[in-house]
């Protein structure tokens, strides 16, 4: 890592900085791209405890900050989960010299990101085609490594429970903001990546995407996002949004929140021909073992009964 940060004298011509930020803003744009925790790929780990310390802010006051530059701004983005922020045009601005060492820096830096789609979302600006090849293909082949690890980890344990009745009362733990939601779901609409599946059935994919935030599947996983809602389309349900939801349900009550589990769920139903809700319900009930009648604790007994007023002689037949 660089003991120094260059800023172009042309951050202050942008027109956001120029027009859009309060002096205050110019402030913590600054500090994030200066910090001692940046490095040469825009992409680093960092808390809002720790820029709340360097800045002298409080914690509320950097929330306040961050949500501004993510929804209003649309210069960085932040995973709460990896603690990981990402500068929109560090690239455009930064990386416009390639040769070994540099290559071999950011190279050696995308190996430690752990949120792949902000590599994705850095890479997007970067003017250098050698660079931008760099980070595209690298957060390409992350993501594969990724999804195999899970595949390998789930192939096993796909969901076949037949004693599921109290996972029907499963309520969704955790409910963002009603404005937070409506930002990140406009954010996720405008994403390229989303494809077609945002192109239809818009309440549906919203409902699906706000369950998956809202419930710790992964807020920035976009790559997940888009290949659960993909089973909007491409599956044989009938009801592909109940159904999805439900996964999700059951996933969230065994505390398996991962798109794998999710899909492994998914594809169990489809193998059993179980399309609808009623189906399922209808399948477990029958899954449900019957209990035996308990058996009787009277005594019968066994052989004919002896005639009252008999006399048991045994010298009878001796003469």
């Amino acid at each position: 890592m660089a003991k120094y940060r260059m800023v172009r004298t042309d951050f202050w011509k942008n027109p956001i900085v120029l027009e859009e930020m309060t002096p205050e803003d110019k402030y913590f744009y600054l500090y994030l791209l200066t910090n001692s925790n940046t490095t040469q790929i825009g992409i680093y780990k960092i808390t809002k405890k720790q820029i709340a310390f360097d800045l002298g802010y409080s914690i509320e006051g950097v929330n306040s900050l961050m949500e501004r530059f993510i929804h209003h701004h649309k210069v960085i983005r932040y995973n709460p989960e990896t603690r990981e922020l990402a500068i929109k045009n560090w690239g455009k601005d930064n990386l416009q010299k390639a040769g070994k060492p540099v290559m071999d820096c950011i190279f050696s830096e995308l190996k430690e990101v752990e949120d792949t789609s902000l590599i994705q979302y850095v890479s997007e600006p970067i003017q250098k085609q050698e660079i931008r090849s760099l980070y595209i293909s690298f957060c390409e082949q992350v993501t594969m490594v990724i999804d195999q690890e899970d595949i390998d980890q789930e192939e096993d344990h796909t969901y076949l429970d037949t004693d599921s009745e109290e996972l029907e009362d499963v309520i969704p733990t955790g409910h963002l903001e009603n404005q937070h939601q409506k930002a990140l779901y406009l954010d996720i609409e405008n994403h390229s990546d989303m494809g077609n599946p945002l192109q239809k059935n818009q309440k549906d994919v919203k409902e699906i995407i706000e369950f998956w935030d809202a419930n710790g599947f992964g807020f920035t996983n976009v790559n997940a996002k888009q290949q659960l809602l993909s089973w909007l389309d491409d599956s044989s349900f009938l009801q592909p949004k109940e159904m999805i939801l439900k996964a999700m349900n059951i996933a969230c009550a065994n505390n398996k929140r991962r798109l794998t589990y999710v899909v492994g769920i998914l594809k169990n139903w489809e193998n059993e021909s179980l399309l609808t809700i009623e189906e399922i319900e209808s399948y477990h009930e029958n899954q449900r073992p019957v209990l035996k009648h308990k058996q009787s604790t009277q005594t019968f007994p066994a052989g004919r009964a002896i005639p009252a007023g008999f006399e048991l002689d045994l010298t009878a037949g001796e003469e």
